[in-house]
């Protein structure tokens, strides 16, 4: 849910669909937007996968292919909880943009604090193999909404569907500071021989990458 609130074409589908007595087919919808049909289609998709839209074939009488239509689900207090903590965040990410001296580096600091929460610490005097560290990384970065995906040769964690996709692109140096402080603080907190080096954003429109290496104290 928190995904489909953060892109704000979907946010203005979702207003119009709540706005209208009668269910809408796709194509109205891309007119009134402004946009291709097909990425209506994809927006409405996630919509209706996050439980804030529902969809049905159309009722007709005359030959042809029935349209589908769209409307809003009802409002349980849970998208009005998801919309809040992206003002929340939106909130947050300006204050911190507009007062600190060194934005980067004090997000990154705040993620590393709550990545050491986010994640079980191993027992005393053990550390967490590269392969499961991997794994667990993978896993917080799923929890967090992400749909991460790492690469063959374990190097890259691909980030897709980042939750907070329109606060990051205004206040990249906050929000993806702060997300690759969280993978830091998880695997210094799994005692893995490994690091978060570096995290590109935006590679791809939804798309960022977080490197991972041999941490300098390994061993």
């Amino acid at each position: 849910m928190h995904r489909a609130l953060a892109d704000e074409t979907r946010n203005r589908l979702l207003r119009i669909l709540r706005g209208s007595q009668d269910p809408l087919d796709a194509r109205g919808l891309a007119d009134q937007l402004g946009l291709h049909l097909t990425t209506v289609r994809a927006h409405l998709d996630v919509l209706v996968d996050a439980g804030l839209a529902t969809s049905h074939s159309e009722d007709r009488a005359t030959p042809g292919r029935p349209r589908r239509l769209y409307e809003a689900a009802g409002d349980p207090p849970t998208v009005v909880e998801a919309g809040g903590y992206l003002l929340l965040a939106e909130m947050l990410a300006g204050q911190l943009a507009g007062t600190s001296s060194d934005v980067a580096r004090e997000a990154q600091r705040a993620g590393r604090e709550w990545g050491t929460y986010l994640v079980e610490r191993p027992p005393p005097y053990t550390t967490t193999p590269n392969g499961a560290a991997r794994a667990e990384v993978l896993r917080l970065m799923d929890r967090l909404g992400f749909q991460p995906e790492l690469t063959d040769d374990g190097s890259r964690i691909l980030l897709h569907r980042c939750p907070f996709l329109d606060v990051a692109r205004r206040h990249p140096d906050v929000v993806c500071s702060l997300h690759l402080g969280i993978m830091q603080g998880a695997l210094r907190t799994l005692r893995a021989p490994l690091d978060a080096r570096d995290l590109e954003p935006f590679v791809q429109p939804s798309l960022c990458v977080a490197h991972i290496a041999e941490a300098a104290h390994a061993g």
